[in-house]
């Protein structure tokens, strides 16, 4: 007789790669909707006369619909279900993407990318809990941080697509930004044919529906869970109550940490560089492409060391190695350095940061039970957009009135908060159920409660 397991504790199988494609496609998205609206507004600035306001207003639009959908989106997938958001959502992508390509006014596309970037944002929560209530506790924390590797790869090819599209002339903009359609469309039938959560039916009290759709994906072997999944109301303040606020709050307060510099210094790697004396030639814009190509090849050794030593440690550290890097680059950026040196300090930097990077994705969806593992991780997702639009915001203006040296002092500082944060707040949830890392500080009240109760009696 075979033995009966739960669902976190089979193998990974086809089925797991195929949820990852269908949740890792949210990150891709975002990074191509993202990177798409830089090479467009390329084009499109001469035809429409755009000031500098109405420019950034296109580009922050994302962001500040990100805001909306990641509290919003997170929310209602916890109400209505991972799958029908998943599609919900992607109708909305697929309809705006089109809507796009017929905008003849500034003021329209700022209306639409708003409506895009909730969509987006949106989509994060949906996601992340989708793979995480899915995925085997050895393997969870690498196939939600593998998610994180995709937003580099869609960042990437809508360059490469704007670069190509190039070729259309004075309305190359509008099949540059319509594109975004085509992985939406895919993505959209993809999603057509992904089982709803379990966890989450069972949730909302449709047990019988949650066991059938386990036994059809892994047998009549497979339970659900060893502990029950009760049924629970969602409720958006909940993610401040009952031992939830505390990782509420550093979730929050460490993924903008992370992101603030992260942005900052990313879009603006060529105009370092050049500060840095490597302004002549090409040497910029090469050591921009090899940094950026170190960032996503860095992430596969954190895969491993996140299920290896845990979460902490490959949290803390990062944080700590990338705040010496930015002070050793503030401390060497008026000494003319050879270009090796400025470049190794940057891909250090940034491979330590790329592998910080995955927690965003693990943390949340770990910490946060069931019927409320999307709102966390959309209200997460939504403080960490504002976050970073104010570190680009402000990034250009910090860096012209106080310098190279003072500005990655700044990012430095803001590294080192981040591993202090750490340091005395991020729990260990390797090899833990999702009831078990949902109910750390659950567990540590009831012991509290318990020695009390010993005191007294003695």
């Amino acid at each position: 007789m075979n033995k009966v397991r739960t669902m976190e504790e089979v193998p990974l199988s086809r089925f797991h790669f195929k949820m990852f494609t269908y949740s890792g496609g949210s990150a891709y998205l975002d990074g191509y909707i993202i990177g798409i609206i830089a090479v467009a507004l390329a084009v499109m600035q001469p035809q429409f006369n755009m000031s500098l306001t109405v420019m950034g207003l296109v580009g922050t639009a994302t962001l500040a619909g990100m805001f909306v959908g990641g509290i919003v989106g997170g929310y209602l997938t916890d109400i209505i279900g991972r799958k029908k958001m998943f599609l919900i959502d992607m109708l909305i992508m697929a309809i705006v993407s089109i809507l796009q390509f017929f905008i003849n006014d500034p003021i329209q596309l700022i209306i639409l990318r708003f409506i895009l970037g909730v969509a987006v944002g949106a989509d994060y929560p949906i996601a992340g809990a989708l793979m995480t209530e899915f995925s085997p506790k050895k393997n969870r924390g690498a196939l939600l941080g593998g998610i994180n590797g995709l937003w580099y790869i869609g960042y990437a090819s809508s360059y490469l697509v704007g670069y190509f599209m190039l070729a259309l002339g004075d309305t190359s903009w509008r099949w540059m930004l319509v594109s975004s359609a085509i992985p939406v469309f895919l993505l959209l039938i993809a999603r057509l044919n992904m089982p709803e959560s379990p966890r989450w039916l069972a949730n909302k009290g449709r047990v019988e529906e949650a066991n059938a759709i386990v036994r059809k994906i892994y047998g009549a072997n497979v339970i659900m869970s060893a502990e029950p999944e009760n049924k629970v109301k969602t409720t958006f303040f909940d993610i401040f109550r009952n031992g939830n606020g505390k990782w509420t709050i550093f979730v929050a307060v460490f993924w903008s940490l992370q992101v603030i510099p992260t942005f900052a210094i990313g879009t603006y790697i060529p105009q370092i560089l050049g500060q840095f004396g490597f302004a002549n030639g090409t040497r910029e814009y090469l050591g921009s492409a090899v940094i950026n190509l170190l960032y996503l090849a860095s992430l596969f050794p954190f895969l491993y060391l996140v299920e290896r030593y845990g979460r902490r440690p490959t949290l803390i550290w990062p944080f700590l190695v990338c705040s010496v890097s930015l002070f050793i680059l503030g401390a060497t950026s008026g000494l003319n350095m050879p270009f090796i040196f400025i470049l190794v300090l940057f891909i250090i930097y940034g491979s330590f940061n790329t592998g910080m990077g995955m927690h965003e994705w693990i943390y949340p969806n770990e910490l946060f039970p069931t019927h409320i593992r999307g709102t966390a991780m959309g209200f997460s997702t939504g403080v960490s957009r504002i976050a970073s639009s104010i570190g680009t915001f402000v990034f250009p203006a910090f860096l012209a009135n106080y310098g190279l040296a003072a500005t990655f002092y700044a990012c430095g500082a803001l590294y080192f908060v981040g591993f202090l944060v750490s340091l005395f707040m991020a729990p260990e949830t390797k090899n833990m159920s999702l009831s078990q890392a949902s109910s750390i500080n659950k567990v540590s009240n009831l012991e509290d409660k318990s020695l009390i109760q010993k005191k007294t009696v003695n």
